[in-house]
């Protein structure tokens, strides 16, 4: 009724005006119910009830199960329990043995002492894998173990005595009896909770007729025969616990412990706890009669102890399959319950469910383009009225299906001017076939717009300067424009038909496969700079920025030409190096090499160089590129330069000149591979190189005449320490010698009775002995004579036997004098390494090694003092270094805290002649009276 009364509304005026709102339709909301099938509607109705019978059946038996579970993990507890119960019969079993070996040593109690050790050690080691198997106790069973240990080595030891050896073991199986407790205390059921405390009631008597029996034993090996004695703890203790049996035990356990205590051990026991009530006199009866009896009293009682095992055991496994019954019968019939309804429930979705999913399926495959299903299903209920209107909807679509198709065929034909008929429809159906040719119209003029921007594109790409290009992801280009074929210098028909990776420099082709690599996989690609080779064989340097195509597979991209400005970027770097190379100082020929590399790498030629003109006409090559460049100094760019001291470039070569303080000094040439050209302005490219090496030429003279300086100074002043000691030695030194000798001659002649006179002589004589040994220090001081004389070696041996700190000497050099300034400086380097050390090092030992190198002299001078040396706190090597330096030396210091210090010094001294062979041999000594 619904449906016909929309169709009656929309069958009227088709113009009329559509109410628009700018609102966001909402989402309508669905109710819970509504996005539920109709079938599972049903079946939720149906298996409400039997929900809740299965949360109850459920609870019901998740009892029961946990119930099993707890009484299972108590089953296998009460192994631990049994197995716990067997050692404590063996060790009150190993008890008695032990008390006997100590109270009657004998090779019969040691054998049965071993024997109970052994059935004590089985027993430990079952507990032990029953605890291990439970994932329980086992650290209580490595205490009781531990403590038997002990036990057993203080008894073999004999460092216990028979009262002590039984409290032990007593201790103990206590702590046995208690893992026991312990064990049947977890969770037992109703069924097996009397049997387990008749079972731990049983084992706590045995053990304390155990206990009574080690204690009697003492006893009575104690008081032999008659005498007095006062009655035990225990028969109450086991009493107690034989009490709690008989409440709890079943009648069958009742009757087997009523039977051991009627049996004449038990009585003779009974006999023997009266008498000691009593407190008379004896006779008692031996240890060992009275240990047979109670032991077999005890053995008795085991035998009900197991009888209690095997009732506890099987109770707790009745109580298992008891509880797993119940949970399977809940679980039966609930099942039962449960299939019977959804049965019934099942039948009515299917009638139901299956007419409704024919309908959905048609209505899905009318929302897909799918017409041709049909839907067969006819009723007079609700369902049979909805599967009767959509056939008629399906009709309503194939027509419109056909207008549209008629439409679409009109496209591909180009009839723009085709419209679709809606007169065969009302409502919305008419309104959406006007809406159609309206947008038929809207096409047809985009069309036509589309066709105008698709020429002002095309134009745009022929007419730009920067390069253009569309490429597809196989590696060719689809397109390229004027521009791209110009600055490449190939055609178009070259570039399409190979491809593009050919065209790429072979450096750059491994980053441009990776940028192709991102653009594949859908990156935007921005200002990536790569090298092309043009058809004359130079590159270009071009930067791309490239976008993919989504769908279609291309890439559109667009370059430019920056292969000015990276020339400029690289002739710039190069520059950069070379003035860094001038600012450090580097040596001239290594600096022209330098030059000479940068130059070829910039120009892309093996043949560059910087070349000197000398002053007979001749040229020099003091750097080059590489091979090939030897042969500059003939090439017409070279003498042209020479000869008009200008910058030129010719027959593909080109030079600037190399000025210096306004002469012309040499040139820095380069030359193109046979072939090819050099850039045009080369020769101003290398106007920027040549003025570096001018900077570097000035330098060096200004460090050559600054150490021609330094060595002029530090050579007048040893002329001037060599003539001051020469002046003291001959002159103020002869005059004391002098005074010395007229004052021996005064106290001569001076008449006999004048000792003051006498004194006063002898101590004028002293002052002048003091005064000729302090100038004496000071003359060498200033600069040894024994240094000009003798030379190196033994000026060495001087010091080191003057120094305070023992030198162990080892010199290495010839016989034949070195070099004035090598020696000097060697002396005052060793002089000064030692005055340090005794001052500051507090060293106790000393090395110096003064070896004669090829073209140099090497020292080497370490100590073990507490090191910590810098030179810039004026601790002396300043002035060493700068004596080192001004005669082109070096001069090392390792001086860390703690770790002594150590000089290393390299003299220069070229070879004059060949080496004496009988240089002098190394000195050692550790007395530096004694040094030599």
């Amino acid at each position: 009724m619904g449906l016909r009364k929309w169709w009656v509304r929309s069958s009227g005026d088709r113009t009329a005006p559509v109410r628009r709102t700018t609102r966001a339709p909402r989402k309508p909301s669905t109710p819970v119910f509504a996005r539920l099938h109709v079938g599972t509607k049903l079946l939720l109705l149906a298996l409400l009830p039997v929900g809740v019978l299965l949360t109850l059946t459920v609870v019901s038996v998740a009892g029961q199960w946990r119930e099993a579970d707890r009484l299972r993990a108590f089953d296998r507890s009460t192994r631990v329990s049994f197995a716990a119960g067997a050692l404590a019969d063996a060790l009150a079993q190993e008890r008695l043995a032990s008390m006997f070996d100590t109270l009657r040593p004998s090779a019969e109690a040691g054998q049965r002492l071993a024997e109970a050790r052994r059935t004590t050690t089985a027993a430990l080691a079952e507990a032990d894998r029953r605890a291990a198997e439970e994932g329980r106790f086992t650290t209580r069973l490595d205490t009781i173990e531990r403590d038997l240990g002990d036990l057993r080595k203080a008894h073999d030891t004999g460092a216990i005595t028979v009262d002590h050896v039984a409290a032990r073991f007593g201790a103990v199986v206590l702590d046995v009896v208690d893992l026991v407790a312990v064990v049947e205390s977890r969770e037992p059921g109703e069924s097996s909770r009397g049997v387990a405390d008749a079972h731990l009631s049983m084992i706590q008597a045995t053990e304390a007729a155990g206990a009574e029996r080690s204690e009697l034993v003492i006893l009575f090996a104690a008081t032999p025969g008659r005498g007095s004695t006062t009655a035990s703890r225990w028969p109450a203790l086991e009493g107690a616990r034989l009490d709690t049996f008989r409440r709890t035990a079943s009648a069958p356990l009742k009757s087997r412990l009523s039977d051991v205590l009627s049996r004449p051990e038990s009585a003779f026991v009974v006999e023997v706890r009266e008498q000691l009530a009593q407190a008379g006199p004896g006779p008692y009866p031996t240890p060992e009669r009275w240990a047979e009896a109670a032991s077999t009293r005890m053995d008795g009682l085991r035998t009900v102890t197991r009888a209690a095992e095997d009732e506890l055991r099987a109770s707790a496994a009745e109580g298992v399959r008891t509880a797993e019954a119940r949970a399977w019968r809940d679980l039966v019939l609930f099942l039962v319950l449960v299939a019977v309804v959804t049965a019934f429930a099942l039948a009515l979705r299917r009638s139901i469910s299956r007419p409704l999913a024919e309908v959905a399926h048609g209505a899905k495959a009318l929302a897909a383009g799918d017409l041709s299903y049909d839907i067969r299903h006819h009723g007079r209920d609700e369902i049979g009225s909805v599967a009767e209107v959509f056939r008629q909807l399906r009709g309503t679509v194939e027509r419109l299906t056909a207008q549209v198709r008629e439409m679409t065929d009109a496209i591909d034909a180009d009839r723009l001017d085709h419209r679709a008929d809606p007169a065969e429809f009302q409502g919305e159906w008419a309104r959406l076939l006007d809406g159609l040719n309206g947008t038929m119209a809207s096409f047809a003029n985009l069309h036509g717009r589309r066709k105008e921007a698709e020429h002002e594109v095309d134009n745009l790409f022929t007419l730009s300067a920067d390069l253009m290009c569309i490429a597809d992801l196989e590696g060719y280009f689809r397109r390229v424009n004027p521009a791209f074929e110009e600055v490449i210098g190939r055609s178009s028909e070259e570039l399409l038909g190979r491809p593009f990776m050919d065209f790429v420099h072979v450096e750059d082709r491994d980053s441009t496969r990776a940028v192709l690599t991102r653009l594949t996989e859908g990156y935007e690609v921005l200002r990536f700079e790569n090298r092309y080779l043009r058809a004359d064989g130079t590159s270009c340097w071009l930067q791309w920025n490239a976008r993919p195509v989504p769908g279609k597979g291309l890439i559109h991209a667009a370059a430019r030409d920056v292969t000015e400005r990276r020339r400029v970027q690289a002739e710039q770097s190069a520059l950069r190096r070379v003035a860094t190379l001038v600012a450090q100082g580097v040596p001239p020929q290594r600096l022209f090499g330098e030059v000479a590399c940068e130059v070829g790498l910039l120009l892309e030629t093996p043949s560059a160089a910087v070349v000197r003109y000398e002053a007979d006409g001749g040229v020099t090559v003091l750097g080059d590129a590489g091979a090939g460049s030897r042969t500059l100094a003939g090439e017409p760019a070279v003498a042209e330069v020479a000869r008009s001291g200008e910058p030129v470039s010719r027959a593909g070569a080109a030079g600037t000149p190399i000025v210096v303080e306004g002469r012309l000094w040499g040139a820095v040439v380069a030359a193109a591979p046979e072939g090819h050209e050099l850039p045009p302005g080369t020769e101003k490219r290398l106007a920027a190189f040549t003025e570096l090496i001018v900077s570097a030429i000035a330098n060096a003279d200004s460090r050559a005449q600054l150490a021609a300086s330094r060595a002029r100074v530090v050579a007048a002043s040893d002329a001037s320490r060599r003539r001051i000691e020469r002046d003291l030695h001959d002159g103020v030194q002869q005059r004391l010698v002098s005074l010395q000798l007229e004052l021996r001659n005064a106290e001569a002649l001076a008449p006999e009775g004048s000792g003051e006179l006498l004194g006063l002589l002898v101590h004028i004589g002293h002052g002048l002995q003091d005064a000729f040994d302090e100038l004496q220090r000071l003359s060498r001081g200033i600069h040894p004579a024994i240094l000009s004389k003798g030379g190196l070696g033994p000026a060495l041996r001087a010091l080191a036997r003057r120094s305070s700190v023992p030198v162990e000497l080892d010199l290495r050099i010839p016989r034949a004098r070195l070099p004035e300034p090598v020696e000097v400086a060697a002396y005052y380097v060793v002089s000064e390494a030692l005055a340090n050390t005794a001052k500051h090092a507090r060293a106790t030992h000393v090395s110096v090694q003064v070896v004669r190198a090829e073209e140099a002299v090497e020292l080497a001078i370490s100590d073990d003092g507490v090191g910590g040396a810098e030179p810039a706190r004026g601790s002396g090597l300043v002035g060493l270094a700068d004596r080192v330096e001004a005669i082109g030396g070096t001069l090392h210091v390792n001086s860390q805290l703690g770790n002594g210090t150590s000089l290393c010094v390299r003299l220069p001294a070229p070879r004059m002649e060949k080496p004496d062979a009988d240089a002098g041999p190394p000195v050692s000594s550790s007395d530096p009276r004694t040094n030599a």
